[in-house]
């Protein structure tokens, strides 16, 4: 057994209840404005009530952002940078980007941040923030935005020059963590311009307003304390969190204010307190001497530091926050050393976790990656009651709001630490999303990947209903049912490389998944037929028509992958109650339930109906959607995505299994003996294959060739880069549909979306989406886990070059994989034309993790933070160097247990 690193240690001490190691994390959001919880408006207008510019005056209700900062986990306690060049017209102290109306492409973060590294503990961090020297050009980019269509790019901050001669700072920002509270702060400020110059470095301590609203919580304080000889102190006392000292090298001052709302500014009318949210902006930009606590005491504070920092050099600034009153050296060399340490000590982890042959290149990317996942958590705090009564001290909310958005989540009651899929973007859950953010996640903190999985699951989550909430735009929308299948693999993940096999949590997300299954099964079969609907299912723009509305036609659509996903479910749920009734055989009778449902489902998406439309098209050898109308049904012959997700539905099961539950195999060989006309219509149920096991899956062998033929052939889903949510078929052959006079088409676009469909800001018409391309890799090894070498393809269609499913599904994790690497020519696809990512030597090794790719070339478009699902990449680097170190085929262990995505 490998000896534990410190960080494994740290995790163990966390899970035992030994020491709090997560209490203090990357909690802030990168994005409090704008958000829905945020939002009292009587239309939902969350983008215009609570906006960017409002954003410096008005205490936030639910959350805290700021720049590469921590709190606490219930977020009492915030600690971020701010910035002033002495140039623009208001303290950097919070990420800016365009809202959905004025971006041309929906909403855009503009400036540019990077997570560089992180443990699973957050006992070392280490961000990026590139500030320009001149100033920032707020206004240029909404206009320059506004004024372009949906057919342009988007403007970018280095498309306005502001980084020309590399006139900016490279701020970093690292933590330390020496105990649980004794964390410690480097802040290294490095000119990369060719003059001297100015920056004024405020690091910012505040209280979350948590008095304002109901008051009846006690109010918590900030206040200077005696300092020593080269360094001050803030002394920070609430109610609950305690007492805690921030140690400052000596700065020029220390400035207190309030985080109270500046209702003057904003709304014309008194401030209920002398000092408010923008003081401290107030007192640095516009010289404001009254805006500042003379008193040294208030809820918001910061040293200000100004520093001149020449041509090329880095100056550095120390702090320290504690539990420990009265440091005697709060930055002596103990400090340099434990920053050493935690250094070291994330390396070996790192090393730990992925042993494996990599080129320095490689691990770069996994690193980050990694780094992304762990910084792009997040205290998510709504509790729907309350926001939609209000609160005791504010203005009643408007009576619209008691039937508008998510009111039917009454019950809802969220206050947690939660994976975000993109802190700026998207900062708030998203139920799919999260799925997939569990995958990499489970590599390197299971406990945190597992409760991800189990708090949705939860009654202050799900819906009584058993629905599981997709997001706080629209709790009730349909999100693909993948909640089990990242249950089932996290727990094979953690039981191979941490050896556990956590089957307490197995089956209490089961039990709770149950609920929602049958949610499914009740509201998205609307004939009762085994055929599902379930509208975008995360797919947003995949079809002719929008399928979350009603349809201009009328009818309802039969969705080929809505009936994919749920028979992708119940093989998931089949696969955890059979690991459940090798203890409990209970769960057999439950495994058979699922068995026998997934037969009906596979049924009903293969045979051919009564008007004589399936989801199969034998013609074209791929499934479509079908619309289903009074009179007649349409086939809707769009080669997408949706064609492709029956594909998931595999599962195959080992005789070993099958053999220790009688019951189960019983009902097994009664189905295969006694039902043909389901039998039929399901893939290969009674020949066993490889090692003697047998295989369920929706898509039979010759299905399976002539879908992948499509799939591999690079004229239409097989790029450089991954599969493509759309054929590249459709750039030439658009699919066109007139309903009454209007044209409904669909045609290739491998970028950004020409629509304003779903917000404008996805874009599942042609470029590669990670969450299904890892999925299709999925499958793909479990089709070679039963069918072996002998069964051979061309890959790419067309080429000559024959290879068997594995090689195939390693050749599509190694193109995801080049996406980010630097190629022959030195340049990364993610970044595409973007020479200074390209070639400047402080740009060129920063990895953006983007939300979807260019369908041809590769390159990053939508959330340029969404490492979560996006960091799954980590996870296809950690697989690629385990196989490579294997130097074998890596198809199965000699136990016949599945290794491929393990």
């Amino acid at each position: 057994m490998q000896t534990s690193t410190q960080e494994e240690i740290r995790l163990a001490a966390a899970r035992n209840h030994e020491a709090h190691w997560r209490r203090w994390g990357p909690y802030l959001s990168d994005r409090q404005w704008g958000t829905v919880r945020e939002d009292y408006s009587h239309n939902g207008a969350a983008w215009d009530y609570f906006t960017h510019d409002q954003a410096r005056s008005r205490a936030y209700r639910w959350g805290e952002d700021g720049i590469a900062g921590i709190s606490d986990n219930h977020q009492r306690l915030c600690f971020a940078i701010a910035l002033w060049n002495g140039e623009d017209s208001i303290l950097k102290e919070r990420i800016f980007g365009l809202t959905g109306t004025e971006g041309n492409h929906g909403e855009d973060v503009k400036d540019y941040y990077f997570y560089l590294d992180s443990t699973p503990t957050h006992s070392y961090m280490k961000a990026l923030y590139k500030y320009p020297q001149s100033a920032f050009p707020y206004e240029k980019l909404v206009t320059e935005n506004q004024s372009r269509n949906r057919l342009q790019p988007e403007f970018e901050l280095l498309d306005t020059g502001i980084f020309d001669e590399n006139r900016y700072f490279d701020v970093f920002v690292e933590y330390a963590k020496n105990s649980t509270e004794d964390i410690l702060i480097q802040i290294n400020v490095a000119n990369r311009g060719p003059e001297t110059k100015t920056l004024h470095l405020l690091p910012t301590l505040w209280f979350r307003n948590t008095w304002s609203w109901n008051g009846d919580t006690n109010k918590p304080h900030l206040k200077q304390v005696n300092s020593g000889n080269s360094w001050q102190i803030i002394e920070a006392s609430h109610p609950t969190l305690g007492n805690r000292w921030l140690y400052c090298q000596t700065s020029t001052e220390i400035l207190f204010t309030e985080n109270e709302t500046n209702n003057q500014r904003l709304f014309g009318s008194p401030n209920t307190s002398a000092y408010v949210k923008d003081g401290i902006n107030d007192y640095i930009v516009s010289g404001n001497k009254q805006a500042v606590n003379p008193e040294k005491f208030g809820t918001k504070a910061a040293p200000h530091y100004v520093l001149t920092v020449g041509a090329g050099e880095t100056q550095t600034i120390k702090l320290r926050l504690s539990d420990i009153p009265n440091l005697f050296e709060p930055f002596n060399s103990e400090f340099d050393a434990i920053f050493l340490n935690r250094k070291q000590e994330a390396d070996a982890f790192y090393q730990r976790i992925t042993p494996f042959p990599l080129s320095a290149d490689m691990r770069n990317v996994q690193r980050q990656a990694f780094a992304g996942m762990l910084w792009s958590k997040q205290f998510y705090h709504y509790i729907l009651e309350n926001w939609l009564k209000g609160d005791r001290n504010t203005p009643p909310p408007p009576p619209e709001r008691q039937e508008g958005r998510n009111h039917e989540w009454f019950h809802l009651y969220n206050e947690d630490i939660l994976s975000m899929p993109d802190k700026w973007e998207y900062p708030w859950f998203a139920a799919w999303d999260l799925a997939f953010h569990t995958i990499p996640l489970a590599i390197i903190d299971p406990d945190f990947a597992k409760y991800q999985l189990d708090v949705l699951t939860r009654e202050w989550y799900m819906h009584p209903n058993g629905q599981i909430p997709a997001y706080e735009w629209k709790f009730s929308d349909v999100n693909p049912p993948v909640h089990a299948w990242a249950t089932w693999r996290i727990y094979k993940i953690e039981q191979k490389i941490y050896g556990k096999s956590d089957r307490q949590f197995l089956e209490r997300v089961f039990q709770k998944l149950m609920l929602n299954f049958t949610w499914w099964v009740n509201r998205k079969d609307a004939e009762g037929n085994n055929v599902f609907q379930g509208g975008f299912l995360g797919l947003d723009n995949i079809g002719v028509f929008d399928r979350s509305a009603t349809l201009p036609t009328g009818g309802h659509i039969d969705q080929s992958d809505g009936t994919s996903w749920m028979g992708m479910y119940c093989l998931n749920m089949l696969a955890i109650s059979l690991e459940l009734a090798t203890t409990n055989p209970v769960y057999e009778d439950i495994a058979t339930k699922f068995f026998e449902h997934f037969l009906y489902i596979a049924d009903a998406m293969n045979k051919i109906g009564e008007l004589e439309a399936s989801l199969w098209n034998e013609q074209d050898g791929f499934y479509y959607d079908v619309l289903h109308l009074a009179e007649k049904q349409i086939t809707l012959k769009v080669r997408s995505m949706v064609g492709l997700i029956p594909l998931f539905a595999i599962e195959t099961l080992e005789p070993e299994t099958i053999n220790l539950l009688p019951g189960f195999k019983s009902r097994l060989e009664w189905f295969i003996k006694n039902r043909p006309d389901l039998r039929q219509n399901v893939a290969c149920m009674e020949t066993k294959g490889i090692g003697a096991r047998r295989l369920l899956a929706i898509v039979s062998r010759d299905k399976l060739k002539s879908i992948l033929q499509k799939m591999l052939d690079e004229n239409e889903f097989f790029s450089p880069h991954g599969i493509r949510a759309l054929s590249k078929f459709h750039s030439e052959h658009p699919y066109i549909f007139d309903v009454d006079g209007s044209q409904f088409r669909v045609d290739y676009e491998p970028a950004e979306s020409s629509s304003g469909l779903f917000g404008g800001n996805s874009n599942w018409r042609g470029p590669v989406w990670f969450p299904v391309n890892f999925l299709l890799i999925e499958s793909l090894q479990k089709f070679h886990h039963y069918l072996g070498d002998n069964f051979l393809l061309e890959c790419p269609t067309g080429s000559g070059k024959m290879m068997t499913l594995w090689e195939v599904a390693s050749e599509l994790s190694q193109r995801l994989i080049r996406i980010f690497l630097q190629n022959s020519a030195a340049q990364r696809p993610v970044y595409g034309n973007t020479q200074k990512f390209q070639t400047d030597p402080h740009w060129r090794d920063l990895i953006l993790f983007y939300e979807y790719f260019h369908g041809d070339n590769g390159a990053g478009i939508g959330a340029s933070h969404q490492t979560g699902w996006t960091g799954l990449v980590a996870k296809l680097i950690q697989q690629f160097g385990e196989y490579e170190a294997q130097n074998q085929d890596p198809e199965i262990d000699r136990k016949g247990q599945e290794i491929a995505l393990v």
